[in-house]
């Protein structure tokens, strides 16, 4: 699962962790610092505060081990206690919040649609499809994202902070350390999670409620993966085709401007009927005839070429074939995105994800000019909108830790007020919306109206397009309760 931005894969090969001395020999970072604003939103001009600041993660011996730094936006004016407060996770392992900041804070960048540019301007405007006149926003950078540091050795810092649980337990802390500091354990409290982030989102919610005596009024997650159907399933199980095929299927009718519910709907019916019968009898004559001729069909591809797969179609072996006439290679994370392949003879594909390289260059150079310049948080060290070296340290864990289903069944027993809203853009492959519609069709039916599931045009950052972005905002509106 990854970044969210994006999810990184996990056969992705960055470098290998560094093997440096701890963060604690660097200096120190500057006391939080602020910046008065406004922006235009829905025809209101709203004034806010900026905070760039971090809070300490101390061992069971209160010694600092890391600081974790987030960036605030809070309405000016006369504290409403009913106004909410939300905090903003993204995922990778190893991205920073810098991608929700964009898509959900007062201002924006544009990033991870067709032909955006690396090096393009970074200045950032409005965003319209921004949450600040419902609610203020925490974006918090775990440790190794961002400006976000471990302050001990490579191997402890592996240890205490890049693993499924250990990262929900000092992130908990984190949430309920910023309430404190700032007064807010009274307001509303919302949790956002795209990505890996959302795969933390149900955990956090369950542990902030459980072990720190905090409630959460609403969870909404952004492409998420829920469960991990593991690759040792890949061959046996129907559950990995599935969950892909309605997102190539939906990215071929976009491409035909024939993407409605309906469309949808009848992919979807036919996902869990015939095709997965037609996957379970193997190497069956017949079945795979009947998988040839309708899945080419739903996805425009050769029928020599899905034969050749038995109808489970691999997600990297798609992204080539679906372009390969143009010589143009397709993102995972909206396969109707594409860039130029630099070398369409080799085998496997040579270059990185199209997405994952354009959306480096304008997001990190516009959240560090924001960040120093504008509030004037002056720190000394890299950022790292997407750390290759985390997410290649990181222990996904095994059994219960390889999903958050669980834990999103128990918050919203917990608690019969909570609201759930999971999102997806319709060609996300590398977190399927057709994944999280198998979740939410089983959850129990106490449930019904409290877990909801709306799909939108585009990818796992579906809200680079503005249309889709107006639409999650609007169905956020509704979860919150705002007019």
């Amino acid at each position: 699962m990854m970044a969210g931005g994006p999810v990184m894969a996990q056969d992705a090969k960055p470098d290998a962790p560094a093997k440096g001395a701890p963060a604690a020999e660097l200096p120190a970072f500057p006391a939080d610092k602020s910046v008065k604003q406004t922006t235009v939103l829905a025809g209101r001009t709203l004034s806010y505060t900026a905070i760039v600041g971090s809070l300490p993660v101390r061992d069971e011996k209160g010694k600092k081990i890391a600081e974790v730094v987030f960036t605030a936006y809070t309405l000016d004016g006369p504290r409403d206690p009913n106004r909410p407060v939300t905090f903003a996770f993204n995922g990778g392992p190893g991205a920073a919040s810098v991608y929700l900041n964009f898509a959900l804070g007062p201002k924006r960048v544009q990033f991870g649609a067709e032909g955006d540019s690396p090096s393009a301007p970074t200045r950032l405007q409005d965003n319209p499809a921004s949450w600040m006149d419902f609610t203020d926003l925490v974006f918090i950078d775990a440790v190794g994202t961002g400006f976000s540091r471990s302050l001990t050795t490579p191997e402890e810092t592996k240890k205490r902070f890049y693993g499924v649980k250990q990262d929900i337990d000092y992130l908990s802390r984190i949430v309920f350390d910023w309430l404190v500091k700032n007064e807010r354990l009274q307001s509303p409290k919302y949790i956002v999670g795209e990505s890996y982030g959302g795969f933390r989102g149900p955990r956090l919610t369950y542990t902030l409620q459980t072990d720190y005596g905090v409630g959460i009024s609403g969870l909404v997650l952004v492409s998420p993966l829920l469960s991990s159907a593991g690759r040792t399933a890949q061959e046996i199980s129907p559950l990995p085709s599935m969950w892909t095929l309605p997102s190539i299927a939906a990215a071929k009718l976009e491409r035909e401007g024939k993407l409605t519910p309906a469309a949808i709907k009848e992919v979807e019916d036919y996902t869990r009927g015939e095709y997965m019968v037609d996957l379970m009898k193997g190497s069956d004559p017949a079945a795979l005839d009947r998988l040839t001729t309708k899945v080419s069909a739903m996805t425009g591809l050769d029928p020599t070429y899905v034969r050749r797969a038995g109808g489970r179609l691999e997600t990297q072996s798609f992204l080539r074939e679906v372009f390969r006439q143009t010589g143009r290679l397709g993102s995972r994370y909206d396969s109707n995105v594409t860039s130029l392949d630099p070398f369409p003879f080799a085998p496997e594909q040579e270059i990185n994800d199209p997405i994952l390289d354009s959306i480096i260059a304008p997001t990190t150079s516009a959240i560090v000019d924001f960040t120093t310049r504008t509030v004037g948080w002056k720190v000394e060290g890299r950022y790292d909108a997407l750390s290759g070296e985390v997410n290649q340290a990181w222990d996904r864990g095994r059994g219960p830790d390889t999903e958050s289903v669980t834990d999103l069944r128990k918050s919203v027993s917990v608690d019969p007020k909570l609201k759930v809203l999971i999102v997806h853009g319709y060609n996300d492959l590398s977190c399927p919306f057709f994944a999280s519609r198998l979740v939410v069709d089983a959850m129990p039916a106490t449930a019904n109206g409290r877990v909801t599931l709306s799909n939108y045009a585009g990818g796992h950052m579906f809200y680079s397009r503005p249309d889709s972005g107006a639409a999650f905002r609007a169905d956020v509106k509704k979860l919150y309760g705002a007019n």
